[in-house]
């Protein structure tokens, strides 16, 4: 496959007092062409920080990003604001979570879609027009001559989610980063809102990385699956396999939290313990083991690291080998 972009060992790490402290930790990830690639996690697993630092959204002075991030043979981590201002919105679009704040209120639909195509594509003011009229419509918005005059206000939240693509998409970018889009919205408009996705990026071959904590979003539009904990990823597989076969303690355990419709089952899996904060984050040894202390230490590797299981298939640590879920050990 064409791959489009490729992390490298990437370490991004926050300046808390006088310290920094990595919240993406020796990450290393690649995007193809035509993919939708999902990174999920629990909310502070450091997936949205991986995400905005492909687009060099992070304040220098408080953060240090470390690693590779290679996207047509340059590093985008030794990138100035001026070289990502021409890479944002061009060749790589973003989809923020939550459009309302993302969207300027005091600016016309049609000025915002527009105001990145003035700053990278050369078309005059009637191409320009053109073009946002052929957005609205290619994202499912109706009666576009009339949406490019209204605010973002007078929009319902899936209408303006789809602004929010229109945008990302306006100058035909190769990659899209969509940070938990369709969180805010209910299900019926969230559904909409992934088949637009899958439907684009069939269209136009673009890479997508979609960002999201969502297991059943996953399961239906992606390609290949990262699950990060506590800023690393533990596993990495095609969906089916990731679906069909997971391997790493969290990635059962998440899947063991999901509702399955088709099954009679009684309480729900839960998770012992929470992601742990940034600066309490454990830095050496497995960091999930804290949440599986029935697992003996010895299962745990001193050093974990990604193990290939089968192609394409990479796990982290070696205590997959020996997991149960607590009751299934107590009942032994």
């Amino acid at each position: 496959m064409n791959k489009l972009l490729s992390v490298k060992q990437l370490r991004i790490s926050f300046r808390i007092r006088d310290t920094f402290y990595a919240a993406v930790d020796n990450v290393s990830l690649s995007l193809h062409k035509n993919e939708i690639l999902a990174i999920v996690g629990e909310s502070g697993c450091g997936k949205s920080t991986l995400a905005t630092s492909i687009v060099g959204l992070h304040h220098t002075n408080h953060t240090k990003v470390e690693g590779e991030i290679l996207y047509r043979q340059q590093n985008l981590v030794q990138f100035s604001e001026n070289q990502f201002n021409k890479l944002r919105g061009n060749t790589i679009g973003f989809i923020f979570q939550d459009p309302l704040s993302a969207l300027n209120p005091l600016m016309r639909i049609g000025e915002q879609i527009a105001e990145g195509m003035i700053y990278h594509a050369r078309l005059n003011k009637t191409e320009r027009a053109d073009r946002v009229l052929q957005l609205l419509e290619q994202v499912g918005i109706p009666d576009p001559p009339r949406v490019v005059r209204q605010f973002p206000h007078q929009l319902s939240g899936g209408m303006r989610q789809r602004v929010m693509i229109a945008i990302a998409l306006a100058n035909k970018p190769e990659i899209i980063i969509a940070d938990e889009p369709t969180t805010a919205l209910d299900v019926t408009i969230q559904a909409q809102i992934l088949d637009l996705l899958k439907e684009l990026q069939a269209e136009t071959q673009t890479g997508i990385i979609l960002i999201t904590h969502d297991l059943g979003v996953v399961a239906e539009v992606a390609d290949r699956v990262a699950v990060m904990y506590a800023g690393q990823v533990v596993e990495e597989a095609p969906v089916e396999i990731l679906f069909g076969s997971p391997k790493h303690p969290y990635t059962r355990s998440l899947l063991k939290s999901i509702p399955q419709a088709n099954e009679k089952q009684g309480k729900l899996e839960v998770i012992h313990g929470i992601v742990p904060s940034l600066m309490k984050l454990p830095r050496e040894g497995c960091r999930f083991a804290p949440r599986i202390p029935w697992i003996d230490d010895s299962a745990h590797e001193k050093e974990p690291v990604l193990h290939e299981v089968e192609p394409g298939h990479f796990v982290r640590c070696t205590c997959w080998r020996h997991f149960d879920f607590q009751e299934e050990v107590q009942l032994t």
